[in-house]
């Protein structure tokens, strides 16, 4: 074990080779749908969240693996661009993460993604240093006990533990008890809870597992948390949508950037929606990265799409 320079934010996670595939409409079941071109680029969750802080100026460190491919080779340059420390294990005979993603004429995308068991990063593979001598630490939860352990050494050093999680992985509760801001997807909280309703499902989550904060990003109708006391609500931006892979990645960077500026929790949520509309502007999951110059312009400029029913119950976001 060597001593770690100190950074600003590290992420332990996903990486993912994507192939982006544009069509005019999503193909039905038993058809057959031409396209005419695709766009092969880096993603994947913790690493494009990484590529972003990095970007707006935090000094950030990534812990993942790759295979031994050329797709490998992509993520090592992406990265090395973009100046993150990086801790790279590589797994010979295997392919890198690789996801085919169908962008229809309204952006959406729907995601087909292929991983190697062999490429599931293992608790032995971290060092303790790598940890505690950041910011902050940022995982997915795919290969959850080596994010278990990453959260509960951040935890012991009082390192804030950040979470982007989108499927009940095995053994993710243990992983959950080690969160302090809990941001997932949409029907994330229903299905770990049980509670029908997302409010109710929100509140049980932060009470069940004694997480600061407790989110779920919703898309056009925005973010909804709850952070023991009261609801926080922040409307999404409209923007002309190309692409909206990414968003919830690059959400999850606005949100830890403004954590770590020590912004009210209302400025967080505001910059971590714009940031993420900015990025749908764009083809592929880092293509609209914005400056953060830009992400303001948006905030100040751009409107919002109408607020969803569940602000009713919330507070408002002060800009």
């Amino acid at each position: 074990m060597t001593k770690a320079s100190k950074v600003d934010l590290v992420g332990v996670g996903l990486n993912a080779t994507d192939t982006v595939i544009p069509l005019s409409s999503y193909p039905s079941p038993g058809s057959k749908v031409e396209f005419r071109e695709k766009t092969i680029l880096p993603g994947g969750q913790v690493a494009t969240t990484v590529i972003a802080c990095q970007k707006w100026g935090l000094q950030t460190r990534y812990v993942g693996k790759l295979g031994d491919d050329s797709a490998a080779e992509l993520h090592r340059d992406e990265f090395a661009k973009a100046g993150v420390e990086t801790h790279l294990f590589t797994t010979p005979g295997c392919p890198s993460q690789e996801s085919l993603i169908l962008v229809d004429h309204d952006g959406e995308r729907t995601v087909l993604t292929r991983r190697d068991e062999a490429l599931a990063l293992r608790p032995e593979d971290l060092d303790r240093e790598w940890i505690v001598s950041a910011g902050a630490l940022h995982v997915d939860g795919y290969d959850t006990a080596a994010a278990t352990l990453a959260a509960r050494w951040a935890r012991s050093a009082g390192v804030p533990v950040i979470a982007d999680l989108d499927e009940l992985y095995p053994e993710v509760e243990q992983l959950i008890e080690n969160i302090d801001y809990l941001i997932v997807s949409r029907d994330f909280p229903s299905r770990l809870t049980g509670e029908p309703t997302l409010e109710a499902a929100l509140q049980a989550m932060h009470a069940r597992y004694g997480c600061r904060l407790a989110a779920a990003t919703l898309g056009h109708d925005g973010v909804l948390a709850f952070d023991g006391k009261e609801f926080h609500y922040a409307a999404a931006y409209c923007v002309p949508v190309l692409d909206t892979t990414g968003a919830g990645d690059i959400f999850h960077a606005g949100f830890i950037f403004g954590l770590l500026q020590g912004w009210p929790l209302g400025r967080q949520l505001d910059f971590a929606c714009a940031a993420a509309a900015l990025n749908c502007t764009a083809v592929g999951a880092r293509g609209g990265i914005g400056t953060k110059e830009e992400i303001l312009a948006l905030i100040d400029r751009c409107p919002r799409y109408p607020a969803s029913s569940l602000s009713q119950a919330a507070q408002p976001v002060e800009p």
